[in-house]
């Protein structure tokens, strides 16, 4: 890559991501550190002595931790299982493990509800009444996070276990070192950064995770805390000292986890070696590992059973029985007939389709910087792209709202009828939806193109500009159909994920004719009679085009989907 080329567009890279990522996370800890024009931490202190805020931070540290916990105990083994074990269904199961990812917990919640009610279906087959949630409202918050994040933990150390020298774990077995104690001394100290990395992520979405505590009806987190505080923002500072004592939180265990990786990764190299094949099982063994991915798959498409459950039952049927009493599918044909579902579809398509283009032009010059050129600062593009894996979705919607008000008071602004109409939130909130979406998912698509380049020959490009080819020419008719899989799979998994985006879309959707699929879930489930049931309905929906995003993009990523979610 020409230098000149390169520092334009890893300048103009900087810039967007600046102006769409940077300033935003400026706007909040202005809001919380600055007062008639001057720093100071008296808000920060605010926090800190609010007894309910400190609740709600060490509420969510906790769901985060317990999350993160249980994520690991479930994903490790199984990652194991996946990479050192051969047997019948293995393929089969090891695919399926990414179907938890496809329905959101803040969906996912409709159908535990149901389940777990006082008159759900769980006390109807046991002939109970016990009150679940209301009992133990915190524990299902955090079992239904960590059903769905396991995954995440899964392919980290999946990817991790396949790059392990066997030469290592072949000598500790020689030595006479097998079993669980070879596993703790030789294989978990090699693996720990990827599963650090994976249970990093982990931790920073579930700390921040705004739908699942708001659906279940648990207030006594900060997410939720900072959602209730979203008509103070104009005259309180307090919401934005709590955003930003979150996002402090989130930039302190993402950096440290990066640090931490980076150093362990220097003090034990392994080298580029071939991974040992699996053992191959049969029999009761191979019983048993086809067991223990049932089992595991089982509780975590439980919650998408319940959605799938309520979403054909008919209203009033399916309560206090195991099963619904009366089966019916016009729930699904409303949910696409009806308007404000029909509205909040064709809204999402919009925003989501925007926020790929924006997410891949951005991706493609970052990872084309990163990889194909010899930039110094390189290396520092490529970490702000990848940090908005630290950034919850919360914090950068409460930065775009502030970010909005800042800039609806200019002049040019309010002289300007479209300048008005996209900056204000309230009023017109699709660019600011588009942008928090793209900045969001940027991580996946630079991880996926980077991928590609990687694995492509500059030799190619090379060529091509020494026949005199110009740059975008190149980039056009040589590195795109190469790495066209990679763009096709990142561009995916933003789509996909974008549809389902909950923080951003419940906080920065204000006006009900702007509202995406996941807002309008929201309000659905709230509604009396039929509003759960369509609520689902449209969940469904969502999740079977989710499904087919990510099996598309794991298809064409195979094991590099790992690296997606990864550090």
């Amino acid at each position: 890559m020409h230098p000149r080329t390169a520092r334009a567009a890893g300048a103009g890279a900087a810039l967007l991501l600046g102006a769409l990522f940077v300033a935003p996370l400026a706007m909040v800890l202005q809001g919380g550190l600055v007062s008639e024009g001057r720093w100071t931490t008296t808000w920060l202190a605010a926090v800190f002595r609010n007894p309910v805020y400190v609740e709600g931070l060490g509420n969510s540290a906790l769901i985060a931790t317990a999350t993160t916990a249980l994520a690991a105990a479930l994903g490790l083994p199984l990652a194991w299982l996946a990479t050192r074990r051969d047997f019948f269904g293995r393929r089969v199961v090891t695919a399926a493990i990414l179907l938890p990812m496809v329905l959101p917990p803040f969906v996912g919640a409709i159908g535990v509800q149901q389940i777990l009610g006082r008159r759900g279906a769980l006390n109807a087959a046991l002939g109970l009444e016990v009150d679940w949630l209301g009992a133990a409202r915190m524990a299902a918050v955090i079992a239904l996070e960590a059903l769905a994040l396991y995954p995440v933990v899964f392919l980290n150390v999946s990817a991790a276990l396949a790059n392990v020298d066997p030469a290592m774990e072949e000598a500790a077995e020689n030595l006479g070192c097998r079993g669980w104690a070879k596993f703790r001394r030789i294989t978990l100290p090699l693996i720990w950064p990827g599963l650090f990395a994976g249970g990093a992520i982990v931790w920073i979405w579930s700390f921040t995770e705004l739908g699942t505590p708001l659906m279940l009806g648990f207030s006594r987190c900060a997410p939720v805390q900072v959602y209730d505080a979203l008509k103070e923002i104009g005259t309180n500072p307090r919401p934005f000292a709590l955003v930003a004592v979150m996002m402090a939180t989130c930039l302190a265990v993402f950096v440290s986890a990066r640090l931490l990786v980076g150093r362990y990764l220097t003090a034990m190299p392994t080298k580029g070696a071939a991974a040992a094949a699996p053992q191959r099982l049969t029999g009761r063994q191979a019983a048993a590992a086809l067991a223990a991915f049932a089992a595991v798959g089982s509780l975590a498409l439980a919650p998408h059973a319940g959605v799938v459950l309520t979403s054909v039952a008919v209203p009033g049927t399916w309560y206090g029985q195991a099963w619904p009493g009366e089966w019916t599918a016009a729930h699904l044909a409303e949910a696409l007939g009806h308007d404000l579902a029909a509205m909040s579809i064709r809204n999402s398509l919009l925003y989501s389709a925007g926020a790929v283009v924006l997410a891949v032009a951005l991706g493609l010059a970052i990872s084309t910087v990163v990889v194909r050129s010899d930039l110094r600062w390189r290396g520092g593009l490529d970490a702000m792209a990848t940090l908005p894996l630290a950034v919850p979705g919360l914090v950068m919607a409460f930065g775009y709202l502030a970010l909005s008000a800042r800039l609806s008071h200019l002049e040019w602004v309010r002289s300007n009828p479209a300048a008005r109409a996209m900056l204000d939130v309230r009023t017109h909130p699709a660019f600011f939806l588009i942008v928090a979406y793209a900045v969001r998912r940027l991580p996946y698509v630079v991880r996926s193109i980077t991928a590609g380049l990687q694995q492509v020959p500059s030799a190619y490009e090379e060529a091509a500009a020494a026949l005199g080819c110009p740059p975008g020419r190149t980039l056009r008719r040589i590195t795109l159909p190469l790495i066209s899989a990679n763009v096709v799979a990142g561009g995916l998994l933003t789509f996909a994920f974008s549809m389902l985006e909950v923080s951003d879309s419940l906080l920065l959707a204000q006006r009900m004719d702007f509202y995406p699929i996941t807002k309008t879930i929201y309000e659905l489930n709230s509604l009396i009679g039929t509003g759960p049931h369509l609520a689902a309905a449209l969940g469904l929906w969502a999740m079977a085009f989710l499904a087919a995003a990510i099996a598309t993009a794991s298809r064409l990523l195979g094991r590099r989907m790992g690296t997606l979610f990864r550090l």
